[in-house]
């Protein structure tokens, strides 16, 4: 990780930053709005999940174990009951009561406000945001997924609401889970671990409880921790973790230029900065050139993409001009259009993330601010990864540096518009998913390496040289930027339980699978599909024939659909600057 430079007193602005300036809250400021759109979507998704979650319960995974033993569980807690046990759970269960919730969060809100020397508009509207969310998604929920309370004596009257999820367990993991966010980020002192040890204590309490009491199923307490925990993420993510540009302070460039004088060792040669500018402002651009220029990048040439050229001219007449480092601030298309010139190159690359998915940075371990992006790769040093290269019926040969496709996921592309990118995020990707869910199964021909013809029927097909994608999940997870070869993922789930199945196999990841060359033989010629919801291979060479037309695409961009791809590794082929552990 980069570590920041010193901060010294000569240093400091006499400006009021937006921080601190009083009675007004840098949550609400303007710039705000695209936070709000993909907090509101990423709580339709969770709404989403957990509703669909809830109908799988009912459904078709209710004969499934664990559910087919929480009867027993709920009896065996009646089974424990006592007068003082009785006591204490009623103590627990009403720290998640309603009233008990709203009240300790107003007077957490009203403190972090109203004490003096403070005040803390941002934690507030972080606490009071994330507890409201997770009862609109528990009131979405009790509505959509109509399970009964477990058959037992139950030791409270029973709400209107459903048993599924449990609404005191959500709702003390919001709340009490949010102050504890809070006491470990924000206190300082021996007693933060403990304070927050203790505050995240409370909301399994309330799980028991609720259980000892008969009021609902393990499940439903499960659901209700899952439910709290994810409002919690969306809100900290999008309001404690400020993700847009801070302006340099007015003497930042003098200061930069000292400190950099100040340095014994000097980078020689030019430096080219490419830059998306539908996705990097003024401020981002003054931002990326002080950091430049504290790491010794004197007098950058920042130069813009255009709809005709996506980075690719840029980069190519980087080279030719003799530039030493050439810096990309863009999304994973403007990535990929100057990976392609500056493959073989020897020039290196630095990532500055800017765009929706950010795919190659986040599994090259970059942070996903660009200045510290950026900052990172300049501390850190040069390390050459591997870069894809694919072509096909009408698609000219081109590279690509995290994942191409065809399916489901090129479709999911096609219908995302540029809007809903820029207002949501790379939530945008997952509502065009569902709608993209309908498209029929694809039929596809697999040769790896010269081997025998694989004959798959298919959602879709990934070809990765990289394999986590938005959240840390693992697509892909044996995939690696440096390994020589490139992996295939052929994904065919059949109904909610094929689904299920293969997240159960993300989730667990798995090792690389091994190359056919090493074993000395390949996967058997011919057959359908092996019954698993997702297979795995690695390859240096795949063809892919579809029986279709299908939707392709390569590093998030659809390209033109079509009935063939071939996809082959270029070793080693692209140099980029990596942060110390990087990739």
């Amino acid at each position: 990780m980069p570590t920041a430079l010193p901060e010294r007193p000569d240093q400091r602005t006499t400006e009021p930053s937006a921080l601190s300036r009083p009675g007004r809250s840098p949550a609400l400021t303007s710039g705000r709005g695209p936070a709000a759109a993909r907090i509101g979507a990423l709580t339709i998704c969770q709404a989403a999940l957990m509703v669909g979650l809830g109908l799988l319960i009912i459904g078709p995974a209710g004969g499934l174990y664990p559910l087919t033993v929480e009867d027993r569980v709920n009896e065996g807690f009646e089974h424990l009951r006592n007068g003082s046990l009785s006591d204490v759970s009623l103590i627990a269960s009403e720290a998640g009561n309603t009233a008990t919730v709203v009240i300790i969060t107003a007077l957490a809100c009203l403190g972090l406000i109203l004490i003096p020397r403070l005040p803390r508009w941002r934690e507030a509207v972080f606490l009071a945001v994330s507890v409201s969310l997770q009862a609109l998604v528990f009131l979405v929920i009790s509505t959509s997924v109509d399970r009964d309370r477990p058959d037992v004596d139950r030791l409270d009257a029973s709400p209107p609401t459903a048993s599924y999820t449990s609404g005191h367990t959500g709702a003390a993991t919001a709340l009490y889970g949010g102050l504890a966010v809070l006491a470990l980020s924000r206190i300082r002192g021996p007693w933060r671990k403990a304070v927050g040890g203790l505050l995240l204590l409370i909301p399994l309490l309330v799980a028991v409880a609720r259980l000892y009491r008969g009021m609902h199923h393990p499940s439903d307490v499960i659901g209700g921790l899952l439910n709290g925990s994810l409002s919690l993420l969306i809100v900290g993510r999008h309001l404690l973790a400020d993700g847009s540009p801070t302006p340099p302070p007015s003497n930042a460039m003098e200061v930069a230029l000292e400190t950099a004088a100040e340095r014994s060792e000097r980078v020689a040669g030019h430096t080219v900065v490419i830059v998306n500018p539908t996705v990097t402002d003024d401020a981002q651009r003054d931002s990326l050139r002080l950091v430049l220029e504290q790491h010794g990048h004197h007098a950058a040439e920042f130069v813009s993409t255009t709809a005709e050229d996506p980075g690719g001219g840029q980069a190519a007449a980087a080279i030719v001009a003799g530039a030493s480092l050439v810096v990309v601030c863009g999304g994973d298309g403007t990535v990929r259009a100057a990976a392609d010139a500056l493959a073989g190159s020897g020039v290196p690359l630095a990532v500055v993330p800017c765009g929706t998915g950010n795919l190659l940075a986040r599994n090259l371990g970059l942070p996903l601010k660009p200045a510290d992006a950026l900052a990172a790769a300049l501390s850190g040093g040069p390390r050459r990864i591997d870069i894809g290269r694919i072509e096909g019926d009408s698609l000219p040969a081109r590279r690509f540096t995290a994942m191409a496709g065809a399916g489901l996921d090129a479709a999911m592309l096609e219908n995302t518009g540029d809007r809903a990118k820029s207002a949501w995020g790379w939530p945008a990707y997952v509502v065009a998913g569902v709608s993209s869910l309908r498209a029929p199964r694809m039929s596809v021909s697999i040769r790896l390496d010269n081997g025998p013809v694989l004959h798959r029927t298919a959602r879709m097909v990934l070809l990765a040289n990289v394999g986590r994608v938005q959240g840390g999940a693992a697509l892909v997870p044996a995939a690696e930027p440096d390994d020589g070869l490139l992996d295939l993922a052929v994904f065919d789930p059949h109904g909610p339980t094929g689904w299920l199945r293969a997240l159960g196999i993300l989730l667990r990841g798995r090792s690389k699978p091994p190359h056919p060359r090493a074993q000395g033989s390949f996967p058997p010629a011919g057959g359908e599909n092996t019954g698993t919801p997702v297979e795995y291979f690695a390859f240096r060479r795949a063809e892919l024939r579809f029986t279709s037309v299908q939707p392709r695409e390569a590093d998030g961009d659809p390209v033109r659909p079509g009935r063939l791809l071939v996809a082959e590794v270029e070793p080693g082929a692209l140099t980029v600057l990596l942060p110390s552990g990087g990739a």
